[in-house]
């Protein structure tokens, strides 16, 4: 497998801050790859430089053989809509709207009839096993639920990787075990590529590899 997502000496400042600290990493097509640490370590914010949607203060990203940082804001976003699916921990849905409509959310740029949309939203959503759902709203939906929502979100450009930041994090264990082995099963299904943040250590037993953050470095992959 070649390697998809690319990152050297990446840094992050805030101010006097440094978030993150000379990153270096990589991840291959269809990998599955646990990113671990305690909370306050830089997870959030490497994920963040990873998928384009913050800029480093130093060092390189490259996403499927594409610098991020030669890109302007318009062409990153085209990049990230076609090839990142993002999963948050809070969810992210669209309140006033229904499971479906939230899925398709992502299409809408796309110049697709409305028809083939709603298609590829209702597929989705059928596997993560929320077809049933599709027509409820968010503040119908169990946790467990809305996240199998986000990730349906994720999944429906078709992307080569999906970036998850404690997708487990607001969830119970049970709820969070289903989840876990939703993630795995699309990454050995489907081919699509995870990087996944957490301090969840059943996500590391069934990843690929894992990679050990502290205090914005990198300190240790296995």
């Amino acid at each position: 497998m070649s390697e998809f997502l690319v990152a050297r000496g990446i840094t992050k400042d805030y101010g006097k801050v440094q978030a993150v600290r000379g990153v270096d990493l990589a991840i291959k097509e269809g990998e599955f790859v646990a990113l671990l640490g305690p909370s306050g370590c830089g997870k959030s914010t490497l994920l963040a430089l990873l998928g384009g949607l913050e800029r480093p203060s130093a060092g390189e990203v490259q996403l499927d053989g594409q610098d991020l940082q030669a890109l302007d804001e318009d062409d990153l976003a085209l990049l990230r809509r076609r090839k990142v699916g993002l999963v948050f921990q809070s969810f992210n849905l669209i309140p006033t709207v229904d499971a479906l409509g939230n899925v398709a959310f992502p299409l809408f740029p796309q110049r697709l009839p409305n028809r083939e949309k709603r298609q590829r939203a209702a597929a989705a959503l059928g596997v993560v096993g929320m077809s049933h759902r599709a027509a409820h709203r968010p503040g119908e939906l169990s946790g467990g639920e809305k996240q199998r929502v986000a990730i349906a979100r994720a999944l429906v450009t078709s992307p080569k990787i999906i970036l998850a930041d404690e997708p487990t994090g607001n969830l119970d264990s049970d709820t969070g075990q289903g989840i876990i082995e939703l993630l795995a099963g699309l990454c050995r299904s489907q081919g699509t590529a995870l990087l996944v943040a957490t301090h969840d250590l059943r996500l590391a037993k069934v990843s690929a590899r894992t990679i050990s953050m502290k205090d914005g470095e990198v300190v240790e992959c296995a």
